[in-house]
């Protein structure tokens, strides 16, 4: 059931289409008044004639293009390449709310560093039953060969993406953490730039945290984390190459951070070091930022088909004289069953209650919770354990009988593989159409996270945007595209 805004801003054409739900809406509240951050948003677009918007529009459109800034979307026929869509208005998010999702997110990426460094040495939480030992040992990111293998400064993650939801009530929920290869930050960092020159009048009006700071930021957090006696570390970051969807993030954080973009055929192993080819003659890699999966990496100690990868990296990265971010095995953090006992994990080693709650799961390889599942497919989202960006998911209101059945098929033949979540009406934010109107669409939030010698976050992160109206679906990687989004200083 939906209803249209009060009298008062019904009568803006801009707000013709602007209805409200039972999902919050970011920039009006429930009484359709609208929240004091987006006054003055609301006041700067409906001074500028509906022409006038078109054309920064098109600006910013024309802006992405011309930088090449795409993303690449698996299993479509008509070409699989395409320009990241954008929306031309920013979320706004006040500074109390972001005070909470930092506090959240440094507790959560901290449990977890040491959930990784426990389950890979002594097992205490395993022991004591906080964590089932059949999650962790049946998942197919846990990797033997990383126990007792030391870490620099035990970090195991030292770049996540943690998306987040705000549900109905306001707060913010985490919806799953992104451990192994998490992408999108470049996107995150041009979408402010673009902004800025389209809208920069209306961003000097606001006291915005700036987020420019994010690839100095990580480069501090791999030097931190270089093998000692290393002072002046090589750091390079590791890419499949131009065929993988977030090619152009590898290159564009390659050439922020001012270090190599190398693939596997560009590296060789020595007696246990790491060299990079160059024109120079080789040069030894002291810590690399790698976009490639644990599988591809080694081919010796891994898949053997792999050519993404080098021989002989990993008994280079087991002597230590080499560091990987993220830490090989990080995978069994993110599984999607093993994301319902955070809240434990976060206890367990923290004596602390979850500043951010997750959003209830349901485990299938737990008898009782499959059977409710599969009465319920209709109602609820169904997710592979293993999979991310979108793939392998049912919406159950959303899909058809067929495809619910063969989801019935799939999970009574591997129940471990899945989880099942509700059907969450998360927030909505103002998004610009193309017919110069204002209508709200579903986003999330992906805020990114360092952690070295100390935890960043910079003040922002990834809105996803659910670009068809009425969809929950706001992954890139199934079609969505994004928005700017603003941390206020006040």
């Amino acid at each position: 059931m939906s209803t249209t805004l009060p009298q008062g801003h019904s009568q803006n054409p801009l707000l013709r289409e602007y209805c409200l739900d039972r999902a919050y809406d970011e920039m009006f509240g429930a009484d359709g008044e609208i929240r004091p951050q987006y006054e003055a948003l609301l006041k700067v677009l409906t001074s500028l004639p509906p022409e006038e918007l078109q054309r920064r529009k098109h600006y910013a459109d024309v802006s992405f293009l011309m930088q090449g800034i795409t993303f690449t979307v698996y299993g479509q026929e008509e070409g699989t390449e395409r320009i990241f869509p954008y929306d031309l208005l920013p979320r706004l998010i006040s500074a109390e709310d972001w005070d909470r999702i930092e506090c959240g997110l440094t507790q959560r990426i901290t449990a977890l560093n040491l959930f990784l460094h426990d389950v890979y040495h002594e097992g205490k939480i395993l022991a004591e039953g906080v964590v089932p030992r059949e999650i962790v040992y049946s998942c197919q990111h846990f990797r033997r060969q990383m126990r007792g293998l030391q870490v620099p400064r035990n970090v195991y993650v030292a770049v996540a993406g943690t998306d987040l939801l705000r549900m109905e009530n306001g707060e913010f929920v985490v919806l799953e953490d992104n451990l192994r290869v998490p992408s999108g930050v470049s996107y995150m960092l041009n979408n402010r730039r673009v902004l800025k020159r389209t809208l920069p009048h209306l961003f000097r009006s606001y006291g915005v945290r700036p987020i420019e700071n994010y690839t100095q930021a990580l480069l501090g957090t791999l030097r931190s984390l270089a093998p000692e006696g290393r002072p002046e570390p090589s750091i390079v970051l590791l890419t499949p190459g131009v065929y993988n969807s977030a090619y152009f993030e590898h290159t564009y954080l390659a050439r922020q951070m001012g270090i190599e973009l190398v693939e596997g055929r560009d590296l060789v192993v020595h007696d246990n070091i790491v060299y990079m080819r160059t024109t120079g003659g080789l040069r030894r890699v002291d810590v690399i930022y790698r976009r490639v999966d644990d599988d591809f990496i080694d081919p010796l100690s891994f898949r053997p088909d792999s050519i993404l990868g080098a021989p002989g990296l990993f008994n280079a990265y087991r002597a230590g004289n080499v560091t990987l971010a993220n830490a090989f095995g990080t995978g069994v953090a993110d599984d999607k069953a093993l994301y319902a006992y955070v809240p434990q994990i976060i206890r367990f080693y923290l004596d602390q209650d979850p500043i951010l709650n997750n959003v209830e799961t349901y485990i299938l390889a737990d008898a009782k919770h499959r059977q409710h599942v599969l009465a319920n497919l209709d109602k609820l989202v169904i997710k592979a354990v293993g999979e991310s960006g979108g793939y392998g998911m049912l919406i159950g209101p959303h899909s058809t009988k067929q495809e619910r059945e063969e989801f019935r098929r799939r999970i009574e033949a591997n129940p471990r593989n899945y989880i099942a979540q509700p059907t969450l009406s998360f927030s909505r934010a103002p998004c610009f159409q193309e017919d110069g109107s204002i209508e709200p669409r579903h986003v999330d939030l992906r805020p990114y996270i360092l952690f070295g010698d100390k935890v960043t976050i910079v003040p922002g992160g990834l809105t996803r945007v659910a670009l068809r109206k009425g969809s929950l679906v706001v992954n890139s990687s199934q079609g969505g595209g994004s928005k700017d989004t603003w941390v206020l200083s006040q």
